[in-house]
Protein backbone atom coordinates (compact mmCIF):
# COMPACT_ATOMS: atom_id res chain seq x y z
CA UNK A 1 0.00 0.00 0.00
CA UNK A 2 1.19 3.67 -0.63
CA UNK A 3 2.46 5.55 1.80
CA UNK A 4 0.82 7.88 3.61
CA UNK A 5 1.54 11.52 3.40
CA UNK A 6 2.31 12.69 7.22
CA UNK A 7 4.05 16.12 6.75
CA UNK A 8 1.81 19.24 7.10
CA UNK A 9 -1.83 17.52 8.41
CA UNK A 10 -4.41 20.22 8.52
CA UNK A 11 -6.81 20.33 11.05
CA UNK A 12 -9.38 22.00 8.84
CA UNK A 13 -11.02 19.62 6.36
CA UNK A 14 -9.37 19.40 3.06
CA UNK A 15 -12.27 18.76 0.92
CA UNK A 16 -15.10 20.10 -1.06
CA UNK A 17 -15.24 23.85 0.12
CA UNK A 18 -15.18 24.60 -3.14
CA UNK A 19 -18.70 23.52 -3.83
CA UNK A 20 -20.41 26.70 -3.91
CA UNK A 21 -17.52 28.21 -5.97
CA UNK A 22 -18.16 25.92 -8.76
CA UNK A 23 -22.22 26.35 -7.43
CA UNK A 24 -21.79 29.72 -8.98
CA UNK A 25 -21.38 28.91 -12.22
CA UNK A 26 -23.23 25.44 -12.38
CA UNK A 27 -25.53 25.49 -9.46
CA UNK A 28 -27.23 29.05 -11.12
CA UNK A 29 -27.47 27.60 -14.37
CA UNK A 30 -28.84 24.40 -13.96
CA UNK A 31 -31.02 25.22 -10.67
CA UNK A 32 -34.36 27.66 -9.94
CA UNK A 33 -36.77 29.17 -11.63
CA UNK A 34 -36.37 31.88 -13.19
CA UNK A 35 -37.56 34.58 -11.14
CA UNK A 36 -34.79 32.90 -8.19
CA UNK A 37 -31.94 32.81 -10.84
CA UNK A 38 -32.80 36.54 -11.58
CA UNK A 39 -32.84 37.55 -7.77
CA UNK A 40 -29.99 35.15 -7.02
CA UNK A 41 -27.63 36.57 -9.85
CA UNK A 42 -28.10 40.65 -8.39
CA UNK A 43 -27.92 39.30 -4.98
CA UNK A 44 -24.53 37.82 -5.78
CA UNK A 45 -22.91 40.27 -7.79
CA UNK A 46 -23.46 42.67 -4.91
CA UNK A 47 -22.81 39.83 -2.46
CA UNK A 48 -19.13 38.47 -4.54
CA UNK A 49 -17.63 41.94 -6.23
CA UNK A 50 -14.98 40.81 -8.72
CA UNK A 51 -11.46 40.96 -7.95
CA UNK A 52 -8.19 40.53 -9.95
CA UNK A 53 -6.66 37.02 -8.76
CA UNK A 54 -5.35 36.13 -12.44
CA UNK A 55 -3.53 39.29 -13.19
CA UNK A 56 -1.47 38.65 -16.58
CA UNK A 57 -2.67 34.36 -15.61
CA UNK A 58 -5.80 34.71 -17.72
CA UNK A 59 -7.43 32.57 -20.34
CA UNK A 60 -10.24 34.92 -21.53
CA UNK A 61 -11.33 38.33 -21.17
CA UNK A 62 -14.23 39.54 -22.29
CA UNK A 63 -16.62 42.32 -21.83
CA UNK A 64 -19.81 42.54 -20.19
CA UNK A 65 -22.55 40.38 -22.17
CA UNK A 66 -20.85 38.63 -24.51
CA UNK A 67 -21.62 35.20 -25.48
CA UNK A 68 -19.03 33.02 -22.88
CA UNK A 69 -17.92 30.91 -25.96
CA UNK A 70 -14.84 27.79 -26.15
CA UNK A 71 -13.77 25.57 -23.23
CA UNK A 72 -13.05 26.84 -19.98
CA UNK A 73 -10.81 26.26 -16.89
CA UNK A 74 -11.96 27.58 -13.36
CA UNK A 75 -9.19 27.44 -10.88
CA UNK A 76 -11.00 26.77 -7.50
CA UNK A 77 -9.34 27.28 -4.49
CA UNK A 78 -9.57 26.45 -0.57
CA UNK A 79 -7.21 27.65 2.02
CA UNK A 80 -5.90 25.97 5.38
CA UNK A 81 -6.65 29.76 7.46
CA UNK A 82 -7.69 33.00 6.56
CA UNK A 83 -4.80 35.12 5.11
CA UNK A 84 -5.38 37.85 7.27
CA UNK A 85 -2.38 38.25 9.19
CA UNK A 86 -2.34 41.62 10.81
CA UNK A 87 -1.93 39.84 14.16
CA UNK A 88 -0.04 36.62 13.22
CA UNK A 89 1.39 37.21 9.79
CA UNK A 90 1.44 33.62 9.51
CA UNK A 91 1.61 32.52 6.16
CA UNK A 92 -1.32 30.94 4.69
CA UNK A 93 -1.40 27.56 2.74
CA UNK A 94 -3.72 26.33 -0.29
CA UNK A 95 -5.45 23.63 0.87
CA UNK A 96 -7.54 21.89 -2.27
CA UNK A 97 -6.57 22.61 -5.60
CA UNK A 98 -8.92 21.89 -8.54
CA UNK A 99 -9.22 22.59 -11.63
CA UNK A 100 -13.13 22.99 -12.89
CA UNK A 101 -13.09 22.06 -16.87
CA UNK A 102 -16.02 23.02 -18.70
CA UNK A 103 -15.86 21.78 -22.39
CA UNK A 104 -15.96 24.04 -25.04
CA UNK A 105 -19.92 22.89 -25.92
CA UNK A 106 -20.72 23.56 -22.15
CA UNK A 107 -22.85 19.83 -21.53
CA UNK A 108 -20.86 19.13 -18.84
CA UNK A 109 -17.75 19.63 -16.06
CA UNK A 110 -15.09 17.78 -14.80
CA UNK A 111 -13.23 17.97 -11.91
CA UNK A 112 -8.91 17.53 -11.42
CA UNK A 113 -7.73 18.30 -8.33
CA UNK A 114 -3.71 19.06 -7.68
CA UNK A 115 -2.98 17.33 -4.66
CA UNK A 116 -1.59 19.85 -2.38
CA UNK A 117 1.81 17.77 -1.55
CA UNK A 118 2.59 18.04 -5.20
CA UNK A 119 6.41 18.24 -5.75
CA UNK A 120 6.64 21.46 -8.36
CA UNK A 121 8.52 24.27 -9.74
CA UNK A 122 7.18 27.64 -8.07
CA UNK A 123 8.11 30.38 -10.48
CA UNK A 124 9.63 33.92 -8.69
CA UNK A 125 7.33 36.36 -7.91
CA UNK A 126 7.30 39.81 -6.69
CA UNK A 127 4.36 41.15 -3.96
CA UNK A 128 5.98 44.27 -3.61
CA UNK A 129 6.19 43.47 0.03
CA UNK A 130 8.22 40.45 -0.59
CA UNK A 131 10.19 39.03 -3.34
CA UNK A 132 10.11 34.64 -3.50
CA UNK A 133 13.50 33.08 -5.51
CA UNK A 134 11.47 30.92 -6.95
CA UNK A 135 12.21 27.16 -6.39
CA UNK A 136 11.04 23.66 -5.90
CA UNK A 137 8.36 23.41 -3.28
CA UNK A 138 4.79 21.77 -2.75
CA UNK A 139 2.53 22.97 -4.40
CA UNK A 140 0.25 24.48 -1.64
CA UNK A 141 3.01 26.78 -0.85
CA UNK A 142 2.76 28.52 -3.89
CA UNK A 143 -0.45 30.97 -2.36
CA UNK A 144 2.14 31.21 0.97
CA UNK A 145 4.99 32.51 -0.84
CA UNK A 146 3.19 34.90 -3.22
CA UNK A 147 1.00 36.49 -0.36
CA UNK A 148 4.20 36.63 2.27
CA UNK A 149 3.91 40.26 3.85
CA UNK A 150 0.68 41.24 2.62
CA UNK A 151 -2.54 40.99 4.41
CA UNK A 152 -6.88 40.71 3.28
CA UNK A 153 -7.35 41.18 -0.25
CA UNK A 154 -3.82 41.89 -1.59
CA UNK A 155 -2.60 38.87 0.27
CA UNK A 156 -5.41 36.65 -1.60
CA UNK A 157 -4.80 38.10 -4.62
CA UNK A 158 -1.13 37.94 -4.91
CA UNK A 159 -1.36 34.49 -3.39
CA UNK A 160 -3.93 33.38 -6.12
CA UNK A 161 -1.85 34.83 -8.95
CA UNK A 162 1.40 32.80 -7.93
CA UNK A 163 -0.61 29.74 -7.84
CA UNK A 164 -2.10 30.25 -11.12
CA UNK A 165 1.06 31.14 -12.53
CA UNK A 166 2.81 27.57 -11.00
CA UNK A 167 -0.38 25.83 -12.60
CA UNK A 168 0.70 27.43 -16.21
CA UNK A 169 4.12 26.78 -15.86
CA UNK A 170 3.62 23.04 -14.68
CA UNK A 171 0.20 22.03 -16.93
CA UNK A 172 -0.05 24.84 -19.60
CA UNK A 173 -3.74 25.31 -18.34
CA UNK A 174 -4.31 28.85 -18.23
CA UNK A 175 -7.47 29.74 -16.17
CA UNK A 176 -10.61 31.57 -17.43
CA UNK A 177 -11.78 32.45 -13.67
CA UNK A 178 -11.08 31.96 -10.20
CA UNK A 179 -12.72 31.43 -6.39
CA UNK A 180 -11.13 31.35 -3.23
CA UNK A 181 -12.73 29.81 -0.63
CA UNK A 182 -13.00 30.42 3.42
CA UNK A 183 -13.93 27.02 5.28
CA UNK A 184 -15.63 29.04 8.46
CA UNK A 185 -17.61 30.73 5.64
CA UNK A 186 -18.68 27.31 4.15
CA UNK A 187 -19.75 26.30 7.73
CA UNK A 188 -22.44 29.10 7.41
CA UNK A 189 -23.64 28.13 3.76
CA UNK A 190 -24.11 24.45 4.75
CA UNK A 191 -26.18 25.71 7.98
CA UNK A 192 -28.55 27.63 5.42
CA UNK A 193 -29.05 24.50 3.92
CA UNK A 194 -29.55 22.08 6.85
CA UNK A 195 -28.42 18.49 5.76
CA UNK A 196 -26.88 17.01 3.10
CA UNK A 197 -28.04 13.42 1.93
CA UNK A 198 -25.53 11.20 -0.17
CA UNK A 199 -24.68 7.72 -0.17
CA UNK A 200 -21.43 6.75 1.91
CA UNK A 201 -18.80 3.80 0.04
CA UNK A 202 -17.66 2.73 3.17
CA UNK A 203 -17.10 2.91 6.64
CA UNK A 204 -15.46 5.81 8.16
CA UNK A 205 -14.70 6.17 11.92
CA UNK A 206 -14.20 9.59 12.83
CA UNK A 207 -11.55 10.97 14.67
CA UNK A 208 -12.77 14.42 15.24
CA UNK A 209 -16.20 14.25 16.82
CA UNK A 210 -17.74 11.32 19.06
CA UNK A 211 -19.51 11.79 22.78
CA UNK A 212 -18.36 10.63 26.06
CA UNK A 213 -21.04 8.75 28.45
CA UNK A 214 -23.08 11.59 28.83
CA UNK A 215 -23.75 11.86 25.51
CA UNK A 216 -22.00 15.26 25.83
CA UNK A 217 -19.54 16.00 22.22
CA UNK A 218 -15.96 15.41 22.80
CA UNK A 219 -12.70 14.44 21.07
CA UNK A 220 -12.33 10.31 20.65
CA UNK A 221 -8.40 10.59 19.28
CA UNK A 222 -5.28 12.52 19.60
CA UNK A 223 -2.53 13.27 17.70
CA UNK A 224 0.39 13.98 17.63
CA UNK A 225 1.77 17.92 16.56
CA UNK A 226 1.60 17.14 12.75
CA UNK A 227 -2.16 15.53 13.08
CA UNK A 228 -0.64 11.92 12.62
CA UNK A 229 -0.83 8.82 14.73
CA UNK A 230 -4.46 9.22 15.89
CA UNK A 231 -4.60 7.33 19.82
CA UNK A 232 -8.05 6.68 21.15
CA UNK A 233 -9.30 8.62 24.30
CA UNK A 234 -10.76 6.23 26.96
CA UNK A 235 -14.46 6.96 27.40
CA UNK A 236 -15.48 8.87 24.62
CA UNK A 237 -17.15 7.15 21.76
CA UNK A 238 -16.59 7.87 17.66
CA UNK A 239 -18.86 8.70 15.42
CA UNK A 240 -19.01 6.28 12.53
CA UNK A 241 -20.52 6.74 9.31
CA UNK A 242 -21.22 2.99 7.87
CA UNK A 243 -22.38 2.02 4.55
CA UNK A 244 -25.59 3.16 3.19
CA UNK A 245 -27.46 6.21 2.45
CA UNK A 246 -27.58 8.81 5.04
CA UNK A 247 -28.57 12.82 5.47
CA UNK A 248 -25.80 14.26 7.30
CA UNK A 249 -26.21 17.60 9.36
CA UNK A 250 -23.68 20.30 8.84
CA UNK A 251 -21.26 18.90 11.92
CA UNK A 252 -21.78 15.36 10.50
CA UNK A 253 -21.12 16.26 6.99
CA UNK A 254 -18.03 18.35 7.47
CA UNK A 255 -16.25 15.55 9.46
CA UNK A 256 -17.14 12.46 7.26
CA UNK A 257 -15.35 14.35 4.67
CA UNK A 258 -12.71 15.29 6.78
CA UNK A 259 -11.64 11.86 7.60
CA UNK A 260 -8.28 9.55 6.16
CA UNK A 261 -6.95 7.85 9.06
CA UNK A 262 -9.60 5.43 10.42
CA UNK A 263 -11.44 4.21 6.31
CA UNK A 264 -12.34 0.86 5.98
CA UNK A 265 -10.70 0.41 2.53
CA UNK A 266 -7.18 2.20 4.07
CA UNK A 267 -7.07 4.75 0.98
CA UNK A 268 -6.27 7.98 3.44
CA UNK A 269 -5.80 11.04 1.35
CA UNK A 270 -7.18 9.27 -1.95
CA UNK A 271 -10.36 7.94 -0.25
CA UNK A 272 -10.62 11.21 1.48
CA UNK A 273 -10.75 13.08 -1.63
CA UNK A 274 -13.34 10.30 -3.39
CA UNK A 275 -15.50 11.50 -0.09
CA UNK A 276 -14.75 15.34 -0.70
CA UNK A 277 -16.17 14.69 -4.41
CA UNK A 278 -19.41 12.99 -3.66
CA UNK A 279 -20.13 14.99 -1.07
CA UNK A 280 -19.91 17.96 -3.35
CA UNK A 281 -22.22 17.16 -6.03
CA UNK A 282 -24.77 16.45 -3.15
CA UNK A 283 -24.28 19.78 -1.65
CA UNK A 284 -24.75 21.01 -5.17
CA UNK A 285 -27.89 19.28 -5.14
CA UNK A 286 -29.45 20.55 -2.32
CA UNK A 287 -28.07 24.24 -2.88
CA UNK A 288 -30.44 23.24 -6.03
CA UNK A 289 -33.46 22.16 -5.00
CA UNK A 290 -33.47 23.17 -1.34
CA UNK A 291 -31.79 26.86 -1.31
CA UNK A 292 -32.56 28.53 -4.36
CA UNK A 293 -35.90 27.88 -5.36
CA UNK A 294 -36.60 28.16 -1.75
CA UNK A 295 -37.89 32.60 -1.18
CA UNK A 296 -36.98 32.47 2.69
CA UNK A 297 -33.34 30.22 2.25
CA UNK A 298 -32.29 31.88 -1.00
CA UNK A 299 -31.09 35.44 0.98
CA UNK A 300 -29.04 33.47 3.65
CA UNK A 301 -27.64 31.36 1.31
CA UNK A 302 -26.46 34.11 -0.96
CA UNK A 303 -25.24 35.90 1.91
CA UNK A 304 -22.97 33.21 3.31
CA UNK A 305 -21.43 32.21 -0.41
CA UNK A 306 -20.73 36.11 -0.33
CA UNK A 307 -18.66 35.55 3.17
CA UNK A 308 -16.91 32.28 2.17
CA UNK A 309 -15.76 33.20 -1.61
CA UNK A 310 -13.60 35.66 -3.33
CA UNK A 311 -14.22 35.59 -6.96
CA UNK A 312 -12.20 36.56 -10.35
CA UNK A 313 -14.51 36.01 -13.01
CA UNK A 314 -12.23 36.63 -15.94
CA UNK A 315 -13.75 39.93 -17.39
CA UNK A 316 -16.88 38.20 -17.88
CA UNK A 317 -19.94 39.25 -15.58
CA UNK A 318 -21.73 36.65 -13.59
CA UNK A 319 -25.06 37.13 -15.77
CA UNK A 320 -23.09 35.33 -18.65
CA UNK A 321 -21.48 32.70 -16.66
CA UNK A 322 -24.74 31.72 -15.71
CA UNK A 323 -26.32 31.73 -19.29
CA UNK A 324 -23.47 30.55 -21.28
CA UNK A 325 -23.65 27.83 -18.52
CA UNK A 326 -27.08 26.71 -18.40
CA UNK A 327 -26.94 23.64 -19.90
CA UNK A 328 -24.77 21.95 -16.88
CA UNK A 329 -26.29 20.60 -13.38
CA UNK A 330 -24.69 18.79 -10.81
CA UNK A 331 -25.78 15.09 -12.50
CA UNK A 332 -23.68 16.68 -15.43
CA UNK A 333 -20.98 17.21 -12.84
CA UNK A 334 -18.18 14.52 -13.55
CA UNK A 335 -15.04 14.17 -11.10
CA UNK A 336 -11.93 12.12 -11.80
CA UNK A 337 -9.44 10.66 -9.63
CA UNK A 338 -5.18 11.36 -9.96
CA UNK A 339 -2.71 8.44 -9.90
CA UNK A 340 -5.69 6.07 -10.48
CA UNK A 341 -3.67 3.63 -11.93
CA UNK A 342 -0.81 3.24 -9.74
CA UNK A 343 -2.40 3.36 -6.36
CA UNK A 344 -2.56 7.39 -5.61
CA UNK A 345 -0.10 8.61 -3.44
CA UNK A 346 3.24 8.46 -5.27
CA UNK A 347 6.33 9.12 -2.54
CA UNK A 348 9.48 11.44 -4.46
CA UNK A 349 12.33 9.85 -3.35
CA UNK A 350 14.01 11.55 -0.28
CA UNK A 351 17.17 12.14 -2.32
CA UNK A 352 15.08 14.30 -5.10
CA UNK A 353 13.49 15.95 -2.34
CA UNK A 354 14.40 19.64 -1.30
CA UNK A 355 15.66 20.04 2.37
CA UNK A 356 12.59 21.32 4.68
CA UNK A 357 10.23 20.48 2.31
CA UNK A 358 9.21 17.31 3.75
CA UNK A 359 7.80 14.35 2.11
CA UNK A 360 6.41 15.07 -1.32
CA UNK A 361 4.15 13.14 -4.13
CA UNK A 362 4.53 13.54 -7.71
CA UNK A 363 2.38 13.07 -10.38
CA UNK A 364 2.36 9.71 -12.64
CA UNK A 365 2.38 10.38 -16.30
CA UNK A 366 -1.01 9.27 -17.11
CA UNK A 367 -2.07 12.10 -14.11
CA UNK A 368 -0.08 14.64 -16.36
CA UNK A 369 -1.82 13.07 -19.38
CA UNK A 370 -5.13 14.11 -18.03
CA UNK A 371 -3.95 17.79 -17.00
CA UNK A 372 -3.08 18.05 -20.72
CA UNK A 373 -6.46 16.93 -21.74
CA UNK A 374 -8.10 19.51 -19.58
CA UNK A 375 -5.88 22.20 -21.52
CA UNK A 376 -6.36 21.04 -24.75
CA UNK A 377 -9.98 20.11 -24.14
CA UNK A 378 -9.68 16.65 -25.05
CA UNK A 379 -10.78 15.48 -21.93
CA UNK A 380 -14.08 13.32 -23.02
CA UNK A 381 -11.51 11.12 -25.13
CA UNK A 382 -9.28 10.85 -22.28
CA UNK A 383 -12.61 9.55 -20.05
CA UNK A 384 -13.12 6.88 -22.72
CA UNK A 385 -9.62 5.37 -23.04
CA UNK A 386 -9.11 5.48 -19.18
CA UNK A 387 -13.16 4.60 -17.56
CA UNK A 388 -11.71 3.77 -13.99
CA UNK A 389 -10.13 7.12 -13.55
CA UNK A 390 -13.92 7.97 -12.40
CA UNK A 391 -14.51 8.76 -9.07
CA UNK A 392 -17.31 6.67 -7.57
CA UNK A 393 -20.75 9.68 -6.91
Amino acid sequence: MPKKPRSERRKSPVWARISLAAGIVIALAGGGTATSLTVAEHQVNAALPDQDLLGSVQGSSQKAHADVKGAKNILLVSLDTRPSWTKSHEPSRSDSIIILHIPADHSTAYMLSIPRDTLIDIPAYDNGAQKYGGGANKINSAFAFGSRGLDGDKAIQDGTKLLALTIQKKFGIVPDAAAIIDFSGFQKILQVLGKVCMYVDEDVTSIHVGHDKNGKQAVPYTTDSAGAHPKKVPGVTANKYTVGNHCFTPVEALDYARQRDLLAKGDSDYGRQRHQQQLLKAIMKTAVSKGLSSPTKLPGLISAVGKAMVVSTGGVSLEDWVLSMKSINPDNLITLRTNADSGGFRTVPQDQTPPGVGEAQYLDDQSLQMFRAAKNDTIDEFVINHPTWLAAN
